[in-house]
């Protein structure tokens, strides 16, 4: 599965690049024999709006119709859609209708704590418009998150009506020797095909790889070489080439795999000179193999550290994390539980007391309003954090009031397709700042934004 088009450029470039700067190869692309390309999801949708003043779901019609032999896939984040909250079920069925309808063959759904509850409404959607559900289980390491857990982990998804599954090291801390462990155990339990996704910021993703294929996996992600490693997925080339050495015909044109790379090449000296595209990220991040902490957790710890004058303590957080993951039922670090573990353990430091300042969505996840963590809070921190609040057991997105009908009445002035109530929906001041733009350009006023400006860059 071919992911330059963006978990490729997500993970290297921050989600910059334009439609204009893909549409010349994408012709090479659909010709190049691959399972799926990933297009879409992720944070393109936010980005797509927010920097490159680019309507996604037009982008979205525009790629279903240059792929006309190849597959296209979506991250999807269940209950969260593409935010970082919670959505109604109203939200989420009519995205993925919308999103089905606009193109994507195959949907990856996730849930940042691998609570299936929150996945279950993003399923039957997909099932009754007929698309592929593939199932995600988020990988991490904790005393809980053993070999045992995920196999039974994959066999719920498999009875849920996954399509295939996807184990997904977002932190690249999946090791060679455990992931042909994990894919013997999941072949050996479940019938569908099984797809490893993993990052190359530990500098392991290729040998995992290797070993996964050996024991059994069906799908690996790859990116172009010019958007592969660092924090992106393994070269598409390179892997290609090894396997078929070893055996393995992945059924890829390498002639055309070539020209992709050529293709995108000069994008990616341009990136590096403009300073869009850090060597920092290109590296091989040796703190995470010891702190098993993803590498863009790693940044963001630093600037807040930078903000509050207090870098010295850096060490003293990164200690901090492991018991702040532990004390909160060890949830995967991935958005939006990363972000939570993090802070919190900034904060910890910090105050000289664990808990002593406790962020609201700290105590969200701790009321249950994420989901439920993979392992039980303790009663005692539980009481620290909300007092005698009980915290809730229900699915979270059961609590919440339908918001498409709202949103579509807020944006009337602007609305020129049903899709902009959803965009609206989960991103309201993005959408309406697109919706301004892309009304006055209609209008024939030139606002001089070629969505090139210097945008800035997140951590």
């Amino acid at each position: 599965m071919d992911t330059t088009l963006r978990d490729g450029q997500q993970s290297l470039i921050a989600t910059r690049m334009k439609f204009e700067d893909m549409q010349p190869i994408l012709d090479v692309m659909d010709n190049a024999g691959f399972h799926s390309i990933e297009c879409w999801g992720g944070a393109t949708f936010d980005s797509a709006m927010r920097f490159l003043k680019e309507d996604p779901w037009e982008r979205l019609r525009s790629f279903r119709k240059a792929f006309k032999k190849t597959k296209l896939q979506m991250l999807f984040r269940g209950q969260n859609i593409l935010g970082y909250r919670c959505y109604p079920d109203d939200a989420v069925e009519a995205f993925i209708r919308k999103t089905i309808e606009n193109g994507i063959d195959i949907l990856r759904i996730f849930d940042a704590l691998n609570d299936l509850r929150n996945i279950e409404s993003s399923v039957k959607a997909v099932k009754a418009g007929k698309a592929h559900a593939q199932l995600c289980m988020c990988y991490t390491l904790s005393e809980i998150h053993t070999t045992e857990y995920f196999v039974k982990l994959a066999k719920s998804l498999a009875d849920m009506g996954a399509d295939s599954i996807c184990v997904k090291d977002m932190a690249g801390l999946l090791t060679p020797a455990a992931a042909f462990k994990l894919v013997k155990g999941i072949k050996a339990a479940v019938k569908v095909p099984l797809a490893i996704h993993s990052h190359y910021t530990s500098g392991m993703a290729a040998m995992t790889y290797l070993k996964s294929v050996e024991a059994g996996a069906d799908i690996i992600d790859t990116a172009s070489s010019p958007f592969a490693m660092g924090t992106s997925q393994p070269a598409t080339e390179v892997m290609a080439e090894a396997l078929r050495e070893l055996g393995y015909d992945t059924g890829l044109d390498m002639d055309s795999l070539v020209k992709i790379a050529e293709y995108f090449r000069p994008q990616r000296e341009k990136a590096l000179q403009s300073g869009l595209l850090s060597a920092k990220v290109l590296a091989v991040d040796v703190e995470m193999l010891k702190y098993q902490v993803p590498g863009g957790m790693l940044s963001n710890l630093v600037s807040q550290l930078k903000e509050q004058k207090a870098e010295h303590r850096y060490g003293e957080v990164l200690a901090e994390i492991p018991r702040v993951r532990a004390d909160l039922g060890y949830p995967p670090l991935v958005t939006p539980s990363s972000q939570i573990v993090g802070v919190q353990a900034v904060m910890n430091v910090l105050a000289g007391e664990q808990y002593k300042v406790v962020t609201k969505e700290t105590k969200d996840l701790v009321r249950g309003m994420y989901g439920q963590t993979p392992g039980p809070i303790s009663e005692e921190v539980r009481k620290k954090i909300i007092g005698d609040e009980k915290p809730i057991t229900v699915s979270p997105a059961s609590l919440l009031q339908p918001v498409l009908k709202e949103s579509a009445q807020k944006i009337s002035e602007y609305m020129e397709q049903e899709e902009d109530a959803l965009s609206y929906a989960l991103f309201p001041q993005v959408a309406m700042d697109f919706f301004k733009f892309r009304h006055t350009k209609k209008s024939g006023v030139d606002l001089g934004f070629a969505g090139n400006e210097e945008p800035v860059y997140p951590a």
